[in-house]
């Protein structure tokens, strides 16, 4: 168990992550944070664009399963709904429950397992800790309040690490 606040990898937003990406990862379960990562924050549906992502993910024999700390359950359970695919809520992020949770839900080892997200202190620090493929996106929407603001300049740091261990670029879709 790690106690890293550095991703593995860094996007600029999910649609970079492909399904022949996480394929030659050997990854075949890929758990997303929602807010800030797949949509902007209250964002009631789905858009056309994270529904073909999903879509492509499915055809390529990846699951994906939403884990979220979101404690307004009913928006990500519709949101989820839409999608067709299963939510984790309540998953208690950074801790590892929720991600050991989902993982036992899809019958999926760790090694075959990417945790998705926006935020080091719980998305990041997550799947390090649960010894998952740590990845990383741009805030959906942006950050809009001043203390939403302040949590992504602190990441800063990290990401630059990310960057330097990855010789400094991001990866392609």
């Amino acid at each position: 168990m790690s106690f890293s606040l550095v991703p593995t990898l860094l996007f600029d937003r999910y649609g970079q992550i492909t399904p022949d990406f996480l394929k030659k990862r050997g990854i075949t379960l890929l758990l997303s944070d929602l807010d800030f990562t797949l949509a902007a924050k209250k964002t009631r549906h789905p858009d056309d664009a994270v529904k073909r992502w999903i879509a492509d993910l499915r055809g390529s024999g990846v699951t994906l399963m939403i884990v979220s700390n979101n404690r307004s359950g009913r928006r990500v359970t519709d949101f989820c709904a839409e999608l067709g695919v299963p939510y984790q809520g309540h998953a208690g992020k950074p801790g590892t429950r929720g991600l050991r949770q989902a993982m036992e839900r899809a019958g999926t080892a760790p090694a075959h397992t990417a945790m998705l997200g926006d935020k080091l202190l719980t998305d990041v620090l997550a799947a390090n800790r649960a010894g998952v493929l740590a990845l990383m996106v741009e805030p959906a929407g942006g950050a809009v309040t001043f203390w939403q603001k302040v949590l992504h300049a602190l990441q800063a740091p990290f990401k630059a690490a990310c960057r330097r261990r990855e010789d400094g670029t991001r990866h392609p879709a």
